[in-house]
């Protein structure tokens, strides 16, 4: 069985305040009994610190949103999966959408990425999705296969791979049930292919776009969905748990 993950991806919000407070109010709300589910929340680099410190000793794991594919060197402004590590995160999101258009991110950089955050013991949750232009055009399958193709680790090591369809993303609009079943068949079956059968089913594949307490149950109780990577119903600590509280 693959337990079940939901991963918070803060983005860009959070002052000290406001980070620790969420953090707070999220591990107070789960205690200390193993959830239903596994939770992750990924906040902000200056966040990470302070976040960690608040959820000791809870369920939650620590995730980054990014890091660079060289272990150090002279890259300004860059954040290396070791220095992530030694923070206490234990994920890291990679090759999201918004990174991939804001930031020009290829599937090879992507793929660099993944196994530098291997080298540093990290689990990396890799991102990928088409644009609406892609689903209306009937390219969706094949987009996904694509940044499946390049995107991925040649190397050992646990990821999770995020289906997050670019414009359900912030829109307040999901694919039909059926969609994301098939999109997530696929991506098993590709798995299965590029990995062997016993590894390709043991990834898990979360859904992520607009998904939110009131919907939750219905997109995590569709075959193949092993999770959700959730954006903006992770900035409330109540909305978030009750998303988890979907799993059981």
């Amino acid at each position: 069985m693959r337990r079940k993950l939901i991963a918070g991806n803060w983005k860009m919000n959070g002052l000290l305040a406001s980070g620790r407070g969420l953090a707070r109010d999220l591990a107070a709300q789960l205690g200390d009994q193993p959830p239903a589910c596994e939770f992750l929340v990924c906040p902000p680099f200056h966040l990470l610190v302070p976040v960690a410190e608040e959820i000791a000793g809870s369920p939650v794991l620590l995730g980054a949103q990014d890091c660079h594919s060289a272990e150090k060197g002279a890259h300004t402004g860059d954040v290396s999966a070791a220095m992530l590590a030694d923070l206490g995160c234990s994920h890291v999101i990679l090759g999201h959408s918004e990174r991939r258009a804001d930031h020009g991110e290829s599937n090879s950089l992507v793929r660099a990425k993944a196994e530098a955050a291997f080298g540093a013991a990290l689990v990396p949750v890799i991102c990928i999705g088409e644009t609406e232009d892609q689903r209306q055009a009937g390219e969706a399958l094949a987009v996904v296969g694509a940044q499946i193709a390049g995107s991925l680790p040649q190397a050992e090591g646990e990821f999770v791979v995020a289906y997050e369809p670019v414009w359900a993303i912030g829109s307040g609009r999901t694919p039909t049930r059926d969609d994301v079943g098939d999109v997530h068949g696929h991506i098993r079956t590709l798995l299965c292919d590029r990995l062997g059968d016993a590894r390709g089913r043991a990834i898990r594949i979360l859904y992520g776009g607009s998904v939110k307490a009131a919907n939750a149950g219905e997109l995590l109780g569709i075959d193949q969905v092993d999770g959700a990577l959730v954006g903006g119903a992770s900035l409330e600590a109540s909305e978030f748990r009750a998303i988890g509280t979907a799993c059981a």
